[in-house]
């Protein structure tokens, strides 16, 4: 009786220690960066334990003379994995290395392929981490991007892009910079402005007064610019080139020569009927403001388009503290008074207390009144009706917004 107990125990720590065992190793080959290598040493070290130590028993006294060189051996091939083992647990503690790695996708080998002119294999080899990762936005914009530059397939471009940007998880930013690069695509690769246009209206439909939604109007505003260059392209007129003048050096003054500033009220009456189709366009509507204060010194109408721009929501901070600069640069230049530029410059101190710029202003309010000190007492010269006479240009316009 007590033989068979003690038998059947050996059996039980016999099955424990095999079942430890094979755990350790099945443990030690998932974890391995190197699995070869290391059913290799398992193989080695099996063979030394089992024929090895076998041999060396059988010789006898001379036997130790064998054993030392293979204790060596196992020692070096498995010393830096015990001892990794053993230590990584407290060493992770620090550094974070125990903790499992996330998956990412690879996409070196798309790379490679793409480098060496292998499109197809390329598309191939991004295709395979997609499945693995179907919303790993880098895969699917360098998949567009081989379709559209490499291969000149816009509409496969267009369509892997629409796939990613029609699940409704898609984050925001990535979705306008999937629609800004193919309407990018549409005019560097297609010339087809109008899919352009399509493309970008897609990022203020999604996002509708929002920051995307306004770069992308900005955008489109100037789209009608690269109309006209592109098809200029494909209908070349010849120009008429006057004469250029003889013997430059013999004249007494050459700033005759200096090429001729566009009439300031044309570009006024140019940015206006550019607002009207497009409102949005802060680029123009900034330039008008200086037209106005500048050329026409109508300071109210240029605060007007100004706080258009610094009051319309969403609007980059960077962009608002800017007007808001440019705003109190006019005030100086055209007159107003040390207590209302000095709250210009106060509402960009506290309304963007962050921004480098809250420094400099902050700086510039310390210095206001040595600044308007400096200033000439003498303004400069009016003709009498000088502004009336281009009212229009404001009043009753179609896109003004009265404040």
């Amino acid at each position: 009786m007590i033989e068979k107990l003690a038998f059947a125990l050996n059996l039980i720590l016999s099955l424990i220690g095999l079942g430890g065992i094979t755990w350790l190793f099945n443990r030690a080959y998932k974890k391995s960066d190197n699995r070869a290598s290391l059913v290799i040493r398992w193989i080695i070290t099996l063979f030394i334990c089992t024929c090895g130590f076998a041999y060396a028993v059988s010789l006898g006294p001379y036997g130790p003379l064998l054993i030392a060189p293979m204790g060596i051996l196992l020692s070096v091939m498995w010393t830096p994995t015990i001892s990794e083992g053993l230590f990584s647990p407290l060493t992770g503690i620090f550094d974070g290395s125990n903790q499992p790695q996330d998956p990412k996708p690879l996409y070196s080998t798309a790379l490679a392929r793409r480098q060496r002119g292998k499109y197809l294999e390329a598309v191939m080899a991004i295709r395979e981490q997609l499945a693995k990762f179907p919303n790993d936005f880098e895969g699917i914009s360098l998949l567009a991007r081989i379709q559209a530059k490499d291969m000149k397939d816009i509409a496969s471009a267009e369509m892997t892009l629409n796939r990613f940007c029609a699940d409704p998880k898609a984050p925001p930013k990535q979705f306008a910079a999937a629609m800004t690069q193919l309407a990018d695509w549409h005019l560097s690769v297609a010339q087809d402005p109008h899919s352009a246009r399509l493309a970008l209206e897609k990022i203020i439909a999604q996002f509708p007064e929002s920051e995307l939604a306004l770069t992308a109007a900005q955008r489109i505003a100037h789209l009608t610019e690269t109309e006209k260059i592109l098809l200029a392209k494909y209908d070349p007129r010849s120009i008429a080139v006057p004469e250029g003048v003889q013997n430059v050096g013999l004249l007494e003054s050459s700033a005759f020569l200096q090429p001729v500033e566009e009439d300031p009220a044309k570009l006024a009456a140019r940015y206006v009927k550019h607002l009207a189709d497009h409102p949005q366009d802060t680029e123009v509507r900034e330039k008008l403001a200086v037209v106005y204060a500048d050329h026409y010194h109508r300071l109210d109408l240029a605060v007007g388009e100004l706080a258009q721009m610094i009051n319309t929501p969403n609007q980059p901070p960077k962009r608002v503290a800017h007007w808001l600069t440019l705003l109190a640069n006019l005030q100086i230049r055209h007159g107003a008074d040390y207590d209302t530029v000095r709250q210009t410059l106060e509402k960009i101190v506290t309304t963007f207390p962050d921004l480098p710029v809250a420094h400099s202003a902050q700086s510039r309010i310390n210095h206001l009144k040595l600044e308007f000190k400096g200033l000439d007492d003498k303004s400069p010269d009016k003709k009498l009706g000088e502004y009336e006479q281009n009212i229009g240009l404001k009043y009753g316009s179609p896109y003004r917004r009265e404040d």
